[in-house]
């Protein structure tokens, strides 16, 4: 397997994570959701992870520090990406804590999958697909993240791609880590190349030549080029 971007490989089982603190339903949460949501946007993130590792889910572990009530809500929040992309719910476990009472939400979603093929090889060009976003512009400014559904579509259309997901630390972060090399290629990029991309609202996409009229057909607008072809 090549390098994953935050996964864990252990006996074959790929692990990724990701956590949510302060979003929710508490009094004192920074950032006022349904827990459903707050739950669907960790699941995401751990969803995209596997991809990059060109891995797929087959169960979910959630760690709950918001209470027995938020349980269900959790539940629902991850099944609704596997409805996004519609593909089937893997089984879900974990742990309530409900000796203590925050005053905060918290939480961790953790996918375990496992390798279904290697992620796409490093070659191609850098795209960004989707905004960057974080807080409440994640709810208010929907119609700009990067959609899981289309990027199953394309998935399943064996079109070659591979996917990095941007965090907190932005997209030239991202991408020097990704691809050192693309790094000194970059193009200009109406975006904001620092800025965090919360929930990996943008990701970026390698996609070699023969493979971007296609990807374009199915991305739209939201395909932005991130660097210059090698050689230019």
């Amino acid at each position: 397997m090549s390098s994953p971007r935050n996964a864990l490989e252990i006996g074959g089982l790929i692990v990724t994570t990701d956590n949510s603190g302060g979003i929710g339903e508490k009094p004192d949460d920074l950032v006022a959701v349904p827990d459903r949501i707050t739950a669907r946007f960790a699941a995401r993130v751990c969803l995209l992870e596997q991809w990059a590792a060109g891995a797929e889910p087959e169960a979910v572990l959630l760690h709950n520090f918001s209470g027995g009530a938020s349980w269900e809500a959790y539940c629902t929040g991850v099944r609704d990406i596997f409805d996004e992309i519609g593909e089937p719910a893997p089984p879900i476990s974990g742990s309530t804590e409900t000796n203590m009472e925050l005053r905060q939400s918290a939480l961790t979603v953790t996918f375990l999958g496992r390798a279904a093929a290697s992620p796409s090889g490093s070659s191609g060009d850098w795209f960004t697909y989707g905004t960057p976003l974080v807080g409440e512009a994640v709810l208010t400014e929907a119609a700009d993240i990067a959609s899981l559904a289309v990027l199953q579509e394309v998935r399943r259309l064996c079109i070659p791609m591979r996917i990095w997901p941007v965090g907190s630390a932005g997209i030239l972060a991202e991408l020097m880590i990704a691809d050192p090399a693309a790094a000194a290629r970059i193009a200009g990029s109406p975006l904001d190349l620092h800025t965090s991309a919360g929930p990996a609202t943008v990701v970026l996409l390698q996609i070699p030549a023969a493979a971007q009229p296609a990807a374009r057909k199915y991305f739209g607008r939201q395909l932005r080029p991130l660097t210059v072809p090698a050689g230019e």
